[in-house]
C-alpha cells in the first residue's frame, strides 16, 4: 500500500506519467517567442533601411554622371543559390514539426551552404565587374551596385552566424540522447533562421529587380513626372 502510494507521488512529481518533464519548458517558449518578435522587429528596420537606399538609386538616377552598368551573369546563379537556401531552411523547419532530426540536420546544413556559396557568387560578380572597369567610385550606378549589395551580403552573414550556433546545438552529439530543452531551443531557432532566410531572398529580388530594371523613365512614370 505505502509502495504504491509512493510511485504516484513520484508520477505526478514527473508530470503525472511517469516521464520526467522538461526544466523550463515554459521558459524556453517564451524565451522564443520574445526572440521571434525581436526578429520581426529587426526585419522592419532593415526593410525601412534597403527602401530608404533604393530611394536615394532611384533619385540619383536623374543626374548626368549617371551610366548603366550591364548585371552580370552571375547574379543569376546567386539567386538560385539563395532560393535553394530559402527552401531548405523551410524544409527543416517543417522537419523540425514532425521531429524528424536527421532530416532537419542535413536541410540546416544544405541551407547555410547555399548561403555560403551565395556569398561567394556575389564576389565573383564583383570581380566581373571590376574586369570590366566598373569600380565602386566614379559612375554612381557601379557605386550603388557595390554599396547595395555590400549591405545585403552583410545581413546575410548575419545570419550565418546565427545559424552556426543553431547548427552547433543540432550536431552537438546523438539526437536521442540531446536534452528536451535543447532540442526545443534548436526547434525555435531553426524557424527564426528560416524567416530570417526568406527575408534575405525577398530583399534580394527587389534588389537585382531594381539594380538591373529600373530605369530614370520608369522612375519617371511610377512617380508621375514622365
Amino acid at each position: 500500500m505505502n509502495s504504491t502510494a509512493t510511485l504516484k507521488s513520484s508520477g505526478n512529481r514527473h508530470g503525472g506519467g511517469g516521464m520526467p518533464q522538461p526544466a523550463g519548458g515554459h521558459r524556453q517558449d517564451h524565451r522564443g517567442e520574445a526572440t521571434g518578435i525581436g526578429l520581426w522587429v529587426f526585419i522592419g528596420v532593415a526593410t525601412s533601411l534597403f527602401t530608404l537606399f533604393i530611394w536615394a538609386y532611384a533619385m540619383r538616377m536623374e543626374s548626368t554622371d549617371w551610366s548603366p552598368i550591364a548585371m552580370p551573369w552571375q547574379l543569376w546563379l546567386s539567386t538560385s543559390l539563395l532560393v535553394g537556401g530559402s527552401i531548405a531552411l523551410q524544409g527543416a523547419s517543417a522537419a523540425v514539426r514532425d521531429e524528424r532530426w536527421e532530416r532537419v540536420r542535413v536541410l540546416l546544413v544544405a541551407g547555410g551552404g547555399f548561403a555560403l556559396a551565395f556569398l561567394i557568387v556575389q564576389l565573383w560578380a564583383w570581380q566581373a565587374l571590376m574586369a570590366n572597369r566598373v569600380m565602386p567610385v566614379g559612375n554612381p550606378a557601379g557605386s550603388f551596385f557595390f554599396l547595395l549589395t555590400a549591405l545585403h551580403g552583410f545581413h546575410v552573414i548575419g545570419g550565418l552566424v546565427g545559424w552556426v550556433v543553431t547548427t552547433r546545438l543540432m550536431w552537438s552529439g546523438n539526437i536521442a540522447k540531446v536534452m528536451p530543452g535543447d532540442l526545443a531551443r534548436a526547434s525555435w531557432r531553426i524557424r527564426l533562421c528560416a524567416r530570417y532566410w526568406h527575408f534575405l531572398l525577398a530583399v534580394w529580388v527587389v534588389l537585382f529587380a531594381t539594380l538591373g530594371w529600373l530605369t530614370p523613365e520608369v522612375v519617371r512614370f511610377i512617380c508621375g513626372t514622365s
